[in-house]
């Protein structure tokens, strides 16, 4: 033995056999522990604990429904290891509680098992199981939609009304569950919400307490879309005017349909613009009443506009003239330190010819004109000055002269 030991080839043989032993030791560890197996061994008698096993129920599951039955159990073998090792690995057994000829009400029922040799002996843990036994119902219900972290939308954007597809759903349950549905609802999201949501949601019943119900939802899933509506402003619109009229004919009126439009974007973006720019009309090409249609122009960091495109109106009629005589020219700018006199012409006044459609010259009035002169960089001494006119809008004018002689002194 001494010189076995001493051998290193013996030694080396012998250690790879222990190693090998170990190994499947380990090994087979390994798989009952997964398989849920645990051992004790009395004797000549096994005894094993199988855990998780799953219970099945047997009832009428198109017209009942069934509360209290457990999920899984343990289930504890004992027996002879040649029988026992085989069942408790393969789980070719069943667990179950069976149903079948109880009326509805609640009992207290045996676990029960089959498949199982008679040569064990089987404990189930739990071995009873208070159920209660209900009619089955369905019922339609329509979906809510319950909104969250809504507060945590950007300034000023606003959710407008959900669309649920679909909008109603069927639920299953048991009678006095079913009945005790109080709403059914869909959650949706808005955390940063700028653009139209669309969520798929799970749909969940809820008693008037706000309790979860178990019940079964068909479809369990709908897809909501919240339009999501962006801070708005109404604005009108400044119609430029390019080109020139065919002589003989002057404008009535330019008007826009609808007279403002709402845009819509950022706050920031909207608070600032008081009017939308860019809309030009050409005047030569205008030769009797005519209607445009026009694109509205989006600024920049505007989203969008409502609505898109408007109707400009535009009504011409043939040129007429018409004279304000002695109208009085103003003298603007001036210090209080200072004077102005009129040099010439005299009086101060002037006549005025203007000249337009006939229905824009029918309603104004000599107060709607003003002549004015501008004295504000002026010194003490005589000035010609140049003659402003300021008046409505649609009609053209001309002046007997442009430029008068006025005197600037100090007051004493």
């Amino acid at each position: 033995m001494d010189k076995l030991m001493n051998n290193h080839w013996f030694m080396k043989i012998f250690a790879l056999l222990l190693a090998i032993m170990l190994y499947m030791s380990v090994n087979i560890e390994e798989k009952e522990s997964k398989s849920g197996i645990t051992r004790n061994s009395v004797g000549q008698t096994d005894i094993e604990t199988v855990t998780n096993v799953p219970v099945v129920t047997y009832y009428d599951e198109e017209n009942l429904v069934v509360s209290g039955v457990p999920k899984t159990v343990n289930v504890t073998l004992e027996g002879p290891a040649s029988i026992l090792k085989p069942t408790a690995l393969q789980r070719d057994f069943e667990v179950y509680v069976d149903l079948t000829n109880f009326e509805l009400g609640t009992y207290t029922v045996p676990i029960k098992y089959k498949n199982i040799s008679d040569k064990l002996t089987v404990k189930i843990q739990p071995s009873t199981a208070k159920v209660t036994i209900q009619e089955k119902v369905s019922k339609d219900f329509s979906v809510d939609v319950d909104f969250i972290h809504k507060n945590k939308m950007p300034d000023g954007y606003s959710v407008e009304e959900p669309i649920v597809k679909p909008n109603v759903v069927s639920i299953t349950g048991a009678k006095d569950v079913v009945n005790r549905i109080a709403l059914v609802k869909a959650r949706v999201d808005l955390d940063g919400a700028v653009d139209t949501v669309r969520q798929e949601s799970r749909v969940t019943a809820y008693d008037r307490e706000g309790k979860i119900l178990n019940v079964d939802i068909n479809p369990s899933v709908v897809e909501v879309t919240a339009p999501i509506k962006s801070p708005s402003k109404s604005v009108p619109l400044k119609i430029n005017r390019t080109g020139t009229l065919k002589k003989g004919l002057s404008i009535v009126k330019i008007e826009t349909v609808p007279n403002e439009v709402t845009i819509f974007g950022p706050k920031e973006k909207i608070d600032p613009i008081e009017f939308l720019d860019g809309i030009t009309i050409n005047l030569d090409e205008i030769t009797k009443d005519t209607t445009l249609e026009v694109s509205v122009p989006l600024p920049d960091g505007i989203k969008s506009v409502d609505p898109p495109k408007v109707k400009i109106n535009i009504q011409v009629q043939e040129e007429q003239k018409k004279t304000f005589k002695s109208l009085p020219i103003h003298v603007l700018g001036l210090g209080d330190q200072y004077e102005a006199q009129f040099l010439n012409p005299e009086d101060g006044t002037m006549d005025v010819q203007v000249s337009g459609a006939p229905s824009v010259l029918n309603s104004i009035k000599p107060s709607d004109i003003q002549l004015y002169v501008n004295a504000n960089e002026l010194g003490v001494g005589e000035h010609e000055v140049e003659v402003e006119v300021n008046g409505p809008q649609n009609i053209k004018w001309n002046l007997s002269k442009n430029k008068i002689k006025i005197r600037i002194s100090q007051r004493t």
